[in-house]
Order: structure tokens, then sequence, then C-alpha cells
């Protein structure tokens, strides 16, 4: 079934906002770790390709008239202190924050994929493009131990919660 406008538009408004929450997210852990030590210096080139990411979905959200999240305040403070207490936990815990992060953003960007079919090459395009670049973020936190953080499970799935509940709040609101 093709994506009318308003969906598209949706689309594009969620992941502004989880692209801008990322941001934050990774300013909490940096402020918390600094440039200290080789997981600062992973999460510093994470940060700086969601950066990219936000700027591409800024300008499109601009090009195409659409309004960003009015939730985008909470997302502010609410992805900053979370980055911040992964990163006070330790840097398992702030790799254990990414790791849950990308595997619901690698779920839900499959998704808009699915539902977008062909109907938006340029957001398609975007969607895959970044998607691949997430991925690669989630497997390098386990790679750097995320499982081994403590209360691993209970971390991910209440982060994982999180982020499906923002998705859905950042749709409409």
């Amino acid at each position: 079934m093709p994506t009318d406008k308003r969906q598209r538009a949706d689309m594009l408004r969620v992941d502004q906002a989880g692209e801008y929450g990322a941001t934050r997210i990774y300013a909490g852990q940096l402020a918390v770790m600094g440039g200290r030590g080789p997981d600062a210096r992973t999460i510093a080139r994470m940060a700086d390709q969601e950066a990219r990411h936000r700027q591409i979905f800024d300008a499109m959200l601009a090009k195409r008239g659409v309004r960003p999240t009015a939730l985008q305040p909470l997302w502010n403070v609410a992805g900053f202190a979370l980055g911040a207490a992964t990163a006070l936990i330790g840097p398992k815990a702030a790799m254990a924050c990414t790791a849950a992060i990308e595997t619901e953003i690698d779920r839900h960007y499959g998704e808009q994929l699915d539902a977008l079919g062909t109907d938006d090459p340029e957001l398609s395009e975007k969607i895959a493009e970044f998607r691949s670049e997430e991925v690669d973020h989630r497997d390098t936190a386990l790679a750097a131990g995320a499982e081994q953080a403590p209360v691993y499970p209970l971390l991910s799935g209440a982060i994982r919660l999180g982020c499906r509940i923002a998705i859905g709040l950042s749709r409409h609101i």
C-alpha cells in the first residue's frame, strides 16, 4: 500500500527526532567520559555520524515543510541525562545504551523502508544509508563489551522500551 505525504512526513519527523536524541545521548556520555580512552574516541566518532544524519534530516524537514516534533526540548534533556547516566555507570554501560538504541533503530528503519517501497526514493536512500551506519554502531558497541555492562538485560530492555515509546510519541506530537 503506497505511503501518503502525511505518513512520509511522520517518518521524517520521527527520524529527525531520533537523530537529535542520539546527538544528545552522545553529548551526555562525552560530558562524563571526556576524550579519555578508546571508548570515548569511538563514541565521538559515532556522535559525528549522528550529527551528520541530523543535519540531513533537518534539511529534509525544511525542504518539505515538515514540522519537527514538539517534544524536542524533552529529548534534549532526556537524551543528555540518559547518556550521562550510562557513562557514569561505566564505559560498558555507555556501549550497552548504544547497542540497545541501535537495535531498535535498525528495526524501526527496516519497517520504514518496507512501508516506503518506491514511494520516496530520496527518503528511502537516506534511511538505508543511515541504517547501515546505525547497525555498525550497534556492532561496535557489542564488540566493545556492551553485554558485559552491569545488569545488561535490564538496562538494555529499559532503553529499548524507552526508544519505542519515544518513536511513538514523536510520530504525532
